[in-house]
């Protein structure tokens, strides 16, 4: 009789769409073909980046190996392939908004004018835009990058508000268009740019793989608020669901801090900004 009711007990509090409901959108395509595939950024540590292994890496991984196992869970398979498919700014909207990728695990900012296109997870992480400067330089924010050369990345929520705040304040600088992070790193120090601009801690992991770290610093004063989230497919509330049902249970929980610790642990704690994102979006089932 323990048994029984044990076993009942387990059917009640496993989400099982598969029992009772058709699967449809995304949810059905994984089921049918036994894999979910993954878009990822391959230069965008902490977040999501090659490891050594030549394997997909970071803290958007972590999160999203941690849906793979949920969404296995959820439809009752046995062994759910992972198919990784790497992606630029360019490219990780249409590629999700086709079909050929099923979800997008890096460091993308959830904006009104992108969610015309796509849908995003619960926030993942809250960020802020910042400068990546030589030391000594006297750049210390926006206001200082008056005839200097700023290197970012075309098509970026950092592009855009860089280009406000600059008209904003009246400051005539030179825009520096780099394909990724490296070449962004590569311009600094090769001295043909006078800063690189990217969100805050992608600068701070981009730094420490510079040849001499010790040469560069941050900004003083932050020119933007990059709010991230995962990337689905718009009108699939099926899916969005089983994400936001992983985050939650995880922001609940204290893996989310050992996730942190792991790839930001050099950062110290999480901010308070970050400690509140974590409690807002840890909904109770």
């Amino acid at each position: 009789m323990k048994r029984s009711l044990a076993l009942l007990f387990l059917a009640v509090i496993l989400p099982s769409p598969v029992l009772g409901q058709e699967l449809q959108g995304t949810l059905k395509k994984i089921k049918e073909t036994n894999t979910i595939v993954i878009g990822y950024p391959a230069a965008s540590r902490p977040f999501s980046f090659l490891g050594d292994d030549g394997k997909p890496a970071g803290y958007s991984i972590d999160l999203c190996m941690r849906i793979v196992a949920g969404v296995q869970q959820q439809l009752g398979l046995r062994d759910l392939q992972v198919k990784w498919i790497p992606v630029t700014v360019e490219t990780r909207i249409p590629l999700l908004v086709k079909g050929t990728i099923d979800i997008e695990c890096g460091s993308t900012t959830n904006t009104l004018s992108r969610q015309e296109q796509v849908d995003f997870s619960q926030l993942t992480f809250v960020d802020a835009g910042n400068l990546l400067v030589k030391a000594g330089s006297g750049i210390r924010g926006i206001g200082d990058l008056g005839n200097k050369r700023v290197a970012v990345i075309p098509g970026t929520t950092t592009e855009k508000i860089l280009t406000e705040s600059l008209r904003r304040r009246y400051v005539n600088a030179d825009l520096i268009k780099v394909e990724d992070h490296g070449d962004g790193l590569a311009a600094l120090e090769k001295g043909t740019a006078d800063a690189y601009a990217s969100d805050e801690v992608l600068l701070v992991g981009l730094a420490l793989t510079a040849k001499d770290p010790t040469t560069l610093r941050l900004a003083e004063q932050h020119f933007s608020y990059e709010p991230y989230g995962l990337m689905l497919r718009r009108g699939d509330a099926a899916f969005r669901l089983s994400v936001n049902r992983v985050l939650s249970r995880l922001y609940r929980s204290e893996q989310i801090v050992e996730i942190f610790g792991k790839w930001f642990g050099r950062l110290g704690k999480p901010s308070g900004l970050l400690q509140a994102m974590y409690v807002l979006n840890g909904l109770p089932d």
